[in-house]
Order: C-alpha cells, then structure tokens, then sequence
C-alpha cells in the first residue's frame, strides 16, 4: 500500500518561495506518474502538476505554470514542488498524489490511486 507524506508548507509572503516534498515511505511509485493538486478553503481540490515516472515529461495548470516546478529523485522516492513567486491566491492545502498510469493524470484526480494527507501553504499579501 502506497504511503505519501507531505512537507515543506508553511506561511510565507506574497512574492517568497516554498519547496514542498512528498515522500514514498514504501518505495512504491517508483513507475508511476506523480501529481500535485491543492485544496483552497471553500473550493475544491484542483490539479496543480505532475511528472511522469521518470520526470521525463511534465505538465502545469495555467495558473501556475513559470512559477512553479516539479520534479522528482526516484532514488529518494520523492517528488517536489518548487513554488516561485507566490501569489496570496496559492494559498491552500496541497496534496500529492500517485497515478494509476506512468505517464500523465486526470486533471481531476480521477485516476489518483492514493493521497497524501496534504501540507498547507498560507501566503499573505
């Protein structure tokens, strides 16, 4: 069973920048594509990004694309998000998520075999 641990949230200011880590205790997506999705209070979990199993290919929700980067070290079983330039409107609760596939996730989570229990990033104006 695949188990996903998120880190790196936190409060920040308006134009900072935060790492998030969502590590793979289990060693089990090393195969899979991997996604970041985020939560704002009040909305619902949207897609923010994903790499595929070998960080050969990746895609972006417009409203982050050039700011945010993710990646992945299959030999820490971890994926990150680099999050540049952030915006008060990035503030939410973001979870990591394993695909069902190696390349590419549905933008609505629909194939996401399983969660992380999130990180919040509070960004202030």
């Amino acid at each position: 069973q695949v188990q996903l641990l998120e880190s790196g949230g936190g409060s920040v200011q308006a134009g900072e920048s935060l790492r998030l880590s969502c590590a793979d205790s289990r060693r089990t997506t090393s195969n899979n594509a991997m996604a970041w999705f985020r939560q704002a209070p009040g909305k619902e979990r949207e897609f923010v990004a994903w790499i595929s199993w070998n960080g050969g290919t990746t895609g972006y929700a417009d409203a982050v694309k050039d700011r945010f980067t993710i990646s992945r070290d299959r030999t820490k079983n971890t994926v990150y998000l680099q999050m540049n330039s952030l915006k008060p409107e990035d503030t939410a609760v973001y979870y990591c998520g394993v695909g069902l596939k190696s390349m590419g996730v549905s933008l609505s989570g629909a194939d996401i075999r399983s969660w992380g229990k999130g990180t919040l990033v509070t960004v202030s104006a």
